[in-house]
């Protein structure tokens, strides 16, 4: 039986350990042998999961010609992993990435802390807010009065409970954009809508044009579908798409699938104005390229310079749905435990989404789909919403106050709405400022789980989930992980505080 479970070639391993930036060395500190260097590459992708645990690893020769090394530092570097349990290799069969026991296998994706571990660690990692209280306990409240004539029934709604699809329609329709209940399909989340998207449109092998960066999990997502990722580069700062870019990518490269986040992007807070909007939904129907708008940070603005005030969502310009796909979600605005998404689009595209659902979820659960249609019906969620943008504000200014002051080399600009501060690492490695964050007590992604083929190696992503003294304190051990990477690693730490929020 194989030992490993999917291959690295040499060239696109060559590409991830040639985007990490050297370890600046600091006075008196010797830069370590190639062969260490090497070894110590290969160990912190396996530990980002940007290696799969049982990859199979080139040959010692095909990976030494595409780092331009010798074939006696690859296998002095191979050796040094085997040693420390991070690879196996039997005659025959190759090498394959391993994990020593005792560790945790790491994730690919941004899994939530878990629970036991968070007396001790800041979690950083995933972009949630608490549940904003009174609303989630008043909105399962309705859902159960409403819940006894569904439960005389089977269940199973593949398109979302009737009710809550004609409320989410009207909903856009009040915004300005026409739509039918027929338009709409009620998913597990803004994940799952996202995976029947494309498991549709987008076979193995195809390509889908992404913002670069973007999130990692829908990243992650493609990759795991087989998708082909062609990276769109963002414009500077927060000013949303290069549009230039976007059309020379549609028109060479054609891409099945376009993904996009025009709200306060995940991760660089960008926010797309009108004319990008426009622009890029033509360049799509020119193409034909299917454009999905991910609207899950769209009413989390958090400067009232924007309350009214928004762009015209991506589907505005394309009504009718013939083009552009948007997809919503309750998870990002309200609260991440209510698992409802939901799905715009053509009548057509729907009906086809409805039918794949049959080998897939059969459909999303009754009782939180009749919370959120209480939520919208009774105007608890544009309160909830409202609780949930000044508590945004807050942890936001804490942690901008924070990091400023405790690593006033980071650069950042400071985005106007949804959840995300995309930091520029002041010349340090994210992927170790991720692996010394786990030493100092604070979980952060680092920049190349959000890019393609290790782009980003210099950023993390600073969620403002914390404020107050929780803010504060993740900024100290963030300086504390900062100056481990520029030692070294050699500079002691202290065991991170148990902290209590």
């Amino acid at each position: 039986m194989a030992q490993w479970t999917s291959a690295m070639g040499a060239a696109q391993l060559a590409r991830l350990l040639n985007s990490q930036q050297e370890r600046p060395a600091g006075p008196g500190t010797r830069r370590p042998p190639a062969y260490r260097a090497l070894a110590d590459g290969i160990r912190l992708l396996v530990l980002e999961g940007r290696v799969p645990v049982a990859a199979r690893l080139p040959a010692e020769r095909e990976l030494a010609l595409a780092l331009s090394v010798s074939r006696t530092t690859v296998a002095a570097a191979y050796e040094a992993l085997r040693t420390e349990g991070f690879l196996e290799s039997r005659r025959g069969a190759g090498s394959w990435t391993a994990v020593p026991a005792g560790n945790p296998l790491p994730a690919r994706g941004l899994e939530p802390l878990p629970p036991e571990a968070l007396g001790s660690m800041i979690d950083l990692g995933c972009a949630s807010l608490p549940a904003p209280e009174p609303w989630l306990t008043r909105a399962v409240q309705g859902a159960l009065e409403e819940l006894p004539p569904y439960a005389h029934t089977h269940g199973d709604y593949p398109a979302g409970l009737p009710a809550l699809r004609s409320m989410i329609a009207e909903r856009y329709t009040a915004a300005g954009i026409s739509t039918m209940p027929e338009q709409i399909m009620v998913t597990t989340g803004a994940m799952g809508a996202i995976d029947a998207i494309c498991h549709l449109f987008a076979g193995r092998g195809e390509r889908i044009a992404v913002e670069s960066p973007s999130y990692a999990n829908i990243l992650q997502l493609m990759r795991e579908a087989g998708a082909r990722l062609v990276p769109v580069a963002m414009a500077e700062g927060l000013s949303g798409w290069d549009m230039d870019r976007w059309r020379q990518v549609l028109r060479e490269a054609a891409p099945r699938l376009a993904y996009v986040v025009a709200d306060f992007h995940n991760p660089t807070g960008a926010l797309a104005d009108e004319d990008q909007r426009r622009r890029l939904v033509d360049a799509a129907r020119s193409a034909g390229t299917v454009l999905v708008a991910d609207e899950t940070m769209t009413e989390l603005w958090v400067d009232e310079e924007y309350a009214g005030a928004m762009p015209r969502r991506v589907c505005a310009f394309d009504p009718a749905g013939s083009t552009v796909i948007t997809v919503g979600s309750a998870s990002k605005a309200f609260w991440a435990g209510m698992r409802i998404g939901w799905v715009r689009a053509a009548p057509d595209v729907i009906r086809s989404l409805v039918a794949a659902r049959a080998y897939a979820d059969l459909g999303t659960p009754v009782l939180e789909q009749l919370a959120v249609n209480w939520l919208f019906s009774t105007g608890g969620w544009e309160q909830a919403v409202e609780l949930r943008r000044a508590q945004a504000r807050e942890n936001r200014d804490a942690l901008v106050a924070a990091i400023r002051r405790e690593l006033p080399t980071w650069e950042f600009e400071i985005p106007k709405g949804g959840l995300t501060l995309w930091v520029r690492a002041g010349g340090l490695s994210g992927s170790r400022l991720a692996e010394a964050g786990e030493r100092t007590g604070v979980r952060v992604p680092s920049g190349p789980r959000f890019g393609v083929d290790g782009a980003f190696e210099g950023y993390v992503r600073l969620p403002f989930t914390v404020g107050g003294a929780v803010a504060e304190e993740a900024a100290v051990r963030l300086a504390a992980a900062a100056r481990l990477v520029e030692t070294g690693g050699t500079g002691g730490t202290e065991a991170p505080r148990t902290f209590v929020a």
